[in-house]
This record gives structure tokens, C-alpha cells and sequence, in this order.
């Protein structure tokens, strides 16, 4: 959305307290940038197929047929047991995402508005995140992350009346193969206009069994019945998210994967209600990261809403701005970000 509106927008929730009732000023239309994503050659899936998990016996032809052998007979050595196959891990090593910074930029190809990822070339894109990853590492080791929006809140129904768009499968092959050439993660954002979000994950599925693929939610732009994205805050609840959470433990443990990333951005406390439901589950990682917009000193003001009361189990993430926040102001520096208690486990930058 423009800098201009989006930045007053989060001023004016800051000056009524973010206190999540019906008369928080609702954020400013985002036709334009939904429209520029129409443009960015974002296209509806005829269905994501499920990747099979079927494996090769691995044994040789059948034998002659003979069942029986002489007693006297010597008997023959045993072949050596197979290797065990390698458990899966993330890109950079190991299966635990608290060895990691996250950092990374969003975005989606051709649509600039829309975050960093749709600038330039993708590699170079990366590059510059493993850079940027390494200034915000401290006691970590830095994980790039690329996050493309797979599911774009659209301004109109559409033919099916979801006020969405899925991203080409094309598209998503093409940031998982720049992910797994610069041992990055592949984060797919679901904004999902009408649509139901456990429909939109489950529809990656093809994606998420692979050990650098994990899912990052954007509840600003959840409709419920009559609502049109732009015109008003959308909203999840804690009970949602533990059911997205839940599925993709469950694609977990049947493909034996690392920790995955579950990140739900927040960019006020009405965004999510009955936040206490929040179940983390096995193997599943979850990231609050919050979204607001502003000054360093604005930003912070809306950390400590977000993060007050935080379910335990959920970790932190922090969402930065190279345009809007620097807008009258300046973009914060990592020694200030690293700062904020609890310190952000993801870093991204918009």
C-alpha cells in the first residue's frame, strides 16, 4: 500500500491504543498494490497434487525358485546392511530452527509494491539477504528466508467469489530452486482474502513436504462474511492458528522433517483474538512477528502491546520497512532491534 497511508494508519492505531475494537480507524485501501499484483502474473491453481511418499524395496530380482537348501550345504555370507538414508534437515544443518536468526526479505515478482522480492534479479535478491542476514545473526548462526506471497488478497470476489489469488506453481518452483541453490528457507505467505486459510495451506502441501518450506500468515487480510480486503483489518484466532499448526506437524512426523516455521504477522492486538488458545505443536516453530509502522520509538510502542501476554511456546519475530518507516523518520539499526525483549527469532524486511 502507499507509504503515506500505511504509516497513518499505523499512527492513528497507536494514538487510540490499539485497544482491537470496531473503532480502530481501518487501513487504507490497498487496491493499487492488489491490482499490480493482478498484473504480476498471478495465476488461480487448478489444484496442488500431493507429492508421494512411496520408496523402492530396493531387492533384486526373485530367486530361482528353490526353497529349499541341503543341510550340508555352506552357508552364504550376509550381505552388508544398507546405509541408513540421512534424516532430512534444514538448508544450513541440524533440525532445530533455535540454532538460527531468521532474516529475510517478502515479495512477489513484478509487483514492487509488494516488498523486495519483486525488485532485480532473484540471486542477487539473496545475496543481498545473506548479507543483511549476517548483521542481525548475534548469538546465532544467520538463516536466509525468502517469503513469497503464494496467496494474494485480491480487491475483487474473482470467479469464485475468495477475494484471492494463488501464485503460479511455476512461480513457486522457481524461489524453492533459488532457496536450495543459497541454502535458504522458502517461506509461502497466505493472505487469504475470503478463502479458508487451512484450504490455502493445505493446497501447498506439495511444497511443505520438503524440510525448507514453511508457511507465514497474514490475518490482516482474513474476510469474513461481507468484508473486502483493504476496507478493514481482517483477523485469526488463536484457535486457527493451532489448527494450521497441527497439520503441518502432521506432515512432519509422516516425512520424519526438521522444525518448520509456522510465522503469523500481527500488525495490531485486534488482529488475533483469544490468543490463549495458541497450542504450539510438535515440530512446529511459531513466530509472532509484529508488523507495525513508524518511528523507532512508534515501533516499539507497538512491540510491547503485541508481545504482552505472549502464549508461552510462541517465539518473536519483527517486521521492518525500508519505505514506510523511514518516512518522516529512520529505519531502525539491528543493535536496536536486537534490543527488544524477547529478542526477534525472525527478522523481515518489506
Amino acid at each position: 500500500m502507499p507509504a503515506t497511508d500505511r504509516a497513518s494508519a499505523g499512527q492513528d492505531a497507536l494514538r487510540h491504543g490499539d485497544g482491537g475494537g470496531g473503532s480502530r480507524t481501518p487501513p487504507p485501501t490497498r487496491r493499487g498494490m492488489l491490482s499490480v499484483a493482478a498484473a504480476a502474473g498471478i495465476g488461480l491453481l487448478a489444484g496442488c497434487g500431493e507429492e508421494s511418499a512411496g520408496s523402492s524395496s530396493g531387492a533384486g530380482p526373485q530367486g530361482s525358485g528353490k526353497t529349499k537348501h541341503s543341510p550340508s550345504a555352506t552357508p552364504s555370507k550376509s550381505s552388508p546392511s544398507p546405509t541408513p538414508k540421512p534424516r532430512p534437515e534444514l538448508p544450513r544443518g541440524g533440525r532445530e530452527l533455535s540454532r538460527y536468526r531468521l532474516v529475510g526479505y517478502c515479495g512477489l515478482p513484478g509487483a514492487a509494491a509488494l516488498g523486495r522480492l519483486g525488485m532485480g534479479d532473484l540471486d542477487d535478491q539473496v545475496r543481498q539477504i545473506e548479507k543483511t542476514a549476517r548483521a542481525y545473526a548475534a548469538d546465532r548462526e544467520p538463516q536466509p528466508v525468502l517469503e513469497l506471497l503464494a496467496t494474494v488478497a485480491n480487491s475483487s470476489a474473482g470467479p469464485d467469489g475468495t477475494y484471492r489469488s494463488r501464485t503460479s506453481p511455476d512461480t513457486i518452483r522457481r524461489f524453492h530452486d533459488a532457496a536450495k541453490r543459497h541454502r535458504a528457507l522458502l517461506l509461502l505467505n497466505i493472505q487469504p482474502g475470503r478463502a479458508s486459510v487451512l484450504g490455502e495451506v493445505k493446497a501447498l502441501r506439495e511444497w511443505l513436504v520438503h524440510p525448507d518450506v514453511g508457511i507465514a500468515l497474514d490475518p490482516e487480510w482474513e474476510m469474513g462474511p461481507g468484508e473486502v480486503p483493504g476496507n478493514t483489518y481482517g483477523h485469526t484466532s488463536g484457535k486457527e492458528l493451532t489448527d494450521v499448526a497441527r497439520y503441518l506437524s502432521g506432515i512432519i512426523e509422516e516425512h520424519d522433517l526438521p522444525q518448520k516455521p509456522l510465522v503469523f504477522h500481527q500488525v495490531a492486538v485486534s488482529v488475533v483474538s483469544d490468543q490463549s488458545a495458541l497450542r504450539p505443536q510438535p515440530g512446529v516453530v511459531v513466530i509472532k512477528s509484529a508488523d507495525g509502522i513508524g518511528s523507532p520509538g512508534m515501533k516499539r510502542d507497538t512491540w510491547r502491546q503485541l508481545v504482552r501476554n505472549q502464549p508461552e511456546g510462541v517465539r518473536t519475530g519483527f517486521k521492518l520497512f525500508y519505505e514506510e518507516d523511514t518516512e518522516g523518520s529512520r529505519l531502525m539499526t539491528p543493535e536496536e532491534v536486537l534490543a527488544l525483549r524477547p529478542r526477534p527469532d525472525y527478522v523481515m524486511f518489506e
